[in-house]
């Protein structure tokens, strides 16, 4: 099964959960801003992108604003979405040992 990191208020996050459905694709949705992923969670998620944590991380918002410029460890990154979930970049499709960041949203079709 697919899942999606899913946030409902976003449009490009409906868009990728629509192309889901669309592709006959079962989602398990996971709307991260209410079940936050733990560290593991973000840490698997990060390899399987194939990217550094600091690449998830949405950098226009406001919560971000204090660290701009900042050089921030790993696992700095990582606990600053954990207690900030808004920054995590979305939406996120794992299916199975891949993952892709779905900007635009048709990029989720490159792991189905």
């Amino acid at each position: 099964m697919v899942k999606i990191y899913h946030n409902p208020r976003c449009s490009k996050s409906r868009q990728a959960l629509q192309l889901l459905l669309e592709n006959n694709k079962e989602a398990q949705i996971i709307e991260y801003l209410k079940d936050i992923p733990t560290a593991s969670e973000l840490s698997e998620v990060i390899t399987l992108l194939n990217i550094a944590p600091i690449d998830l991380i949405r950098k226009n918002e406001d919560d971000f604003k204090p660290f701009k410029g900042k050089s921030l460890s790993d696992a700095a990154c990582i606990d600053l979405m954990i207690t900030h979930p808004k920054l995590i970049e979305r939406p996120i499709v794992v299916n199975g040992r891949k993952a892709v960041i779905g900007r635009p949203p048709e990029k989720v079709l490159d792991i189905l």
